[in-house]
């Protein structure tokens, strides 16, 4: 191994991310990777090569590490068969020694949804469901260009019910035309299904997606606080703890993939335009895989799928921390950070400081968490910390 300028105790955990990026049709809001179908359709089985090629080309970089998550994500992964999804997992299975109680966790979209898809789902192995529902409104759920209906998502949220114990929806607010009346009819309908899990976002006009070309009408930034203020209350009184910025779960479901993300923990990611962020004992690399499927399917299967592998540089390593970390309700230990990063906590301190003069963050000895109204303003005070940056 290469030497690195810093000094990692131990490796953080490590979780597994597959990026299967076909949808039914992009969304005009969304900016992932994310590709329509086209008239030929899924190269389901060449794509499925890809990844396991890439795997295997990864294997060195984390030979004899544990996996304790995996997650499937898109894109639309249910539109991938169930039987390509439990192949998936038992290759994965054949390479990677995963912990007991591995956490895996796949997205699905109600447009893809049939009776019994997700029990299939299930019996190959996934652990944890992820439905993008975004609304229960017929009206809001056109304007974000959906291929779902409101009877649909309703089907589909019910199945995941039935089939899984621990299952995830995807909530959006202040969408084009959304009143807080509106948004509070939504959330009761989530909430009816006891779901032990619920990501709730704010409608997000993102660069380069047909939303920032035509931006609608969106709810001011006032009204949108009011409809985020109702969601947390509705979803504690259900029983929801907010224990992210966009994440509300019952005790015993928190996400244990996306935790170990905020959590500054390791992750490689697998799949066209996947990202990876590895530590080793004396420096931490990011990787990014190519963006284009076809592409990437080339360059997988020629055992190249990397379009970018670089260290990340000390002075940017506790403004990444902190752009994670600070995401969480418990915030984080000054141990964790220096156990994560490699540096010492006085490498913050000054950050620290006007965080807290500024009202954003309180702390002990031994743990800083974001205040109430630290998580209002998470920009602001993440920000602080990009001084550190180079």
């Amino acid at each position: 191994m290469r030497p690195g300028g810093l000094q990692l105790s131990s490796l953080p955990p490590l979780s597994l991310y597959i990026h299967l990026p076909w949808c039914l049709k992009k969304c005009p809001y969304c900016d992932f990777n994310s590709h329509a179908v086209q008239g030929d359709g899924l190269p389901e089985q060449r794509y499925l090569y890809a990844l396991v090629a890439d795997l295997d080309a990864a294997l060195p970089l984390i030979w004899g590490r544990p996996v304790h998550s995996i997650f499937i994500g898109g894109g639309t992964p249910s539109l991938f068969s169930p039987a390509s999804i439990d192949r998936l997992l038992g290759d994965v299975r054949a390479r990677l020694p995963l912990t007991p109680d591995c956490e895996i966790t796949m997205e699905a979209n109600p447009g893809t949804f049939e009776k019994d898809r997700f029990r299939a789902f299930r019996q190959a192995g996934v652990t944890r469901l992820s439905i993008g529902v975004q609304s229960f409104n017929d009206a809001h759920l056109k304007a974000l260009g959906r291929v779902h209906d409101s009877a649909q998502a309703l089907a589909a949220v019910e199945e995941a019910a039935q089939a899984f114990d621990t299952f995830n929806l995807d909530i959006m607010y202040a969408l084009p035309g959304q009143t807080l009346q509106q948004v509070d009819e939504d959330i009761a309908r989530a909430l009816q299904f006891k779901p032990p899990h619920i990501s709730i976002y704010h409608l997000t006009i993102e660069p380069n997606t047909y939303f920032a070309k035509y931006p609608p009408a969106v709810p001011e930034d006032d009204a949108a606080y009011a409809m985020l203020d109702l969601i947390t209350e509705r979803t504690q009184t259900a029983g929801l703890q907010r224990y992210e910025v966009s994440a509300y779960a019952r005790d015993g479901h928190r996400c244990w993939h996306n935790l170990n993300y905020w959590q500054f923990g390791d992750y490689l990611g697998i799949g066209a335009g996947a990202h990876s962020k590895i530590s080793f004992a004396h420096r931490v690399v990011r990787q990014v895989r190519f963006r284009d499927p076809a592409r990437y399917m080339q360059q997988a299967l020629a055992g190249a799928a990397l379009a970018q592998d670089e260290e990340v540089a000390r002075n940017d390593l506790a403004f990444e921390y902190m752009l994670n970390a600070l995401r969480l309700r418990h915030g984080f230990g000054l141990r964790d950070f220096t156990e994560r990063t490699g540096l010492s906590s006085s490498s913050i301190e000054a950050a620290l400081v006007e965080a807290e003069r500024k009202g954003l963050i309180e702390r002990d000895f031994a743990r800083v968490r974001p205040t109430v109204r630290g998580f209002d303003f998470l920009s602001d005070l993440q920000e602080l910390f990009l001084s550190n940056a180079s």
